[in-house]
């Protein structure tokens, strides 16, 4: 069988929050995170700006597929998160903030640091001690080193270990 090529995730945390911040208004949002809905998909495609292929990554069943809304609006995505459960980690494949909440004129802040710390809180729930491992682009490493405290392994190879997912899962998760 052939191994689909591991994705060089390219987001950006604009900004750790405490939710989701508008930034025209500052208002900040509570969120919650949900498993995508085939329903939900329909929204979901390049041609409405999306960049990746979530109606694969969706019907891959040793994948996780979860949505980012705010909290009374469950039909607007903010983000989307793919993950899978290894035997002893997290694994990310996936990450991805709305297209109103990319570049200069989104519409959010806080989207894709939301998503990470969920992933951590899922390791914690899976008895993993909050490990989460993806691949990034290289540019990027430094970015998530300063802005995570991702480790960087190898090649492009980087985690997330216990400290640090516990401070992003305490700032997103205060239950």
């Amino acid at each position: 069988m052939k191994l689909a090529p591991k994705i060089q995730l390219d987001f950006v945390i604009d900004k750790l929050t405490n939710s989701i911040i508008n930034v025209i208004s500052g208002d900040s949002f509570q969120t919650e995170i949900s498993l995508l809905t085939k329903e939900d998909l329909k929204n979901i495609t390049k041609k409405s700006g999306w960049n990746f292929n979530w109606k694969e990554e969706f019907k891959d069943i040793s994948r996780e597929v979860y949505k980012l809304t705010i909290v009374n609006n469950p039909n607007i995505i903010q983000g989307l998160l793919s993950i899978s459960i290894m035997d002893d980690h997290v694994y990310m494949n996936l990450l991805e903030s709305a297209p109103f909440n990319i570049g200069e004129d989104k519409l959010y802040e806080g989207v894709a640091g939301n998503l990470v710390a969920y992933a951590c809180k899922v390791s914690f729930q899976k008895g993993f001690d909050g490990y989460l491992a993806f691949i990034a682009k290289t540019k990027l490493i430094k970015h998530y080193e300063q802005t995570l405290g991702a480790y960087h392994f190898k090649d492009q190879k980087m985690f997330i270990e216990t400290d640090s997912a516990k401070i992003l899962v305490e700032k997103y998760f205060k239950d």
